[in-house]
């Protein structure tokens, strides 16, 4: 596969640049500053760790670029099945779920800021704004949608720039600077930070940031390989005060047990639920009940 996260970059650039020309950043941030305040994405993962219970951050994702589409009538392996971001957010909160995470990409996830709105009006749960956050814009209409984290991905931002980032009227091109400035924004606007890695290399720069929520993706995002291993061989390079959350690949209960062997107990998970008749089911079945 070709290398998917520079396509998906340069995209994103493109959306960003429209967004910003038919609604400036000052209307949008007006919008985030008067939304109604965040719901606790930490302290939802840490209440479940604490009472020794699996912390899943289910996701509502109808599609990615390495699985085509996972639910609903254009979906090859589940035209049966309907893709509500309603109804599967009120079935995860039903069966354990600790936060959601709602992908908002729509050229290459078919996600929508209106999936996030509807997921998180049908229950209690904080929400992760799932997408490719590069700019300090996205991350005031990521409250203004309602989320209540972000997803900082390292790789976008260490990767060589040739995917467009220099049209981007703020884009520091030191990697640490540029997460640093919109970690600040998120903060300040009342939301957490899931800062993702895959390597070494990628955790030492997610380390110096101050959020404690450290997500290891197994997926390679430049080959959508997966490999459990990548989260077991960087835990010992994790400080104790971080939560570390594993993302992708995650099937079967004896995958959570592996995980909860290393003291890792909090999950990212998607593609699992998504071709399951009820998301929320699945989600007790893997996590048994969520522990």
């Amino acid at each position: 596969m070709s290398d998917i996260l520079k396509k998906i970059l340069a995209t994103k650039v493109q959306e960003i640049t429209a967004a910003k020309a038919q609604t400036p950043f000052t209307e949008v941030m007006t919008a985030a500053e008067s939304a109604p305040p965040a719901r606790d994405f930490t302290a939802a993962i840490q209440n479940k760790i604490t009472a020794g219970q699996s912390a899943v951050i289910a996701e509502i994702k109808q599609a990615s670029p390495s699985k085509g589409v996972l639910r609903g009538p254009q979906s090859p392996h589940a035209p049966h099945l309907r893709f509500d971001p309603a109804e599967i957010a009120a079935t995860y909160e039903k069966h354990g779920a600790a936060c959601l995470s709602v992908l908002t990409d729509r050229q290459y996830f078919m996600g929508a800021p209106e999936y996030l709105q509807q997921a998180r009006a049908a229950c209690q749960l904080p929400v992760l704004r799932k997408d490719f956050m590069l700019e300090e814009y996205q991350i005031a209409e990521a409250r203004a949608m309602g989320a209540d984290c972000i997803l900082l991905i390292v790789a976008a931002f260490t990767m060589d720039n040739d995917f467009g980032a220099e049209k981007l009227d703020n884009f520091e091109h030191d990697p640490l600077k540029q997460m640093r400035k919109l970690e600040a924004l998120a903060h300040a606007l009342g939301m957490s930070v899931l800062v993702e890695v895959h390597d070494a290399e990628e955790l030492s720069l997610a380390l110096q940031l101050e959020t404690p929520l450290t997500g290891i993706n197994n997926r390679n995002l430049r080959t959508f390989e997966t490999r459990l291993d990548t989260t077991l061989q960087l835990l010992e390079q994790i400080p104790g005060d971080r939560i570390v959350v594993t993302e992708s690949g995650i099937h079967t209960p004896e995958d959570v047990a592996l995980m909860r062997q290393h003291n890792v107990n909090a999950f990212l998970v998607g593609e699992a639920f998504m071709r399951a008749d009820d998301p929320g089911i699945e989600l007790a079945r893997l996590f048994g009940g969520a522990d």
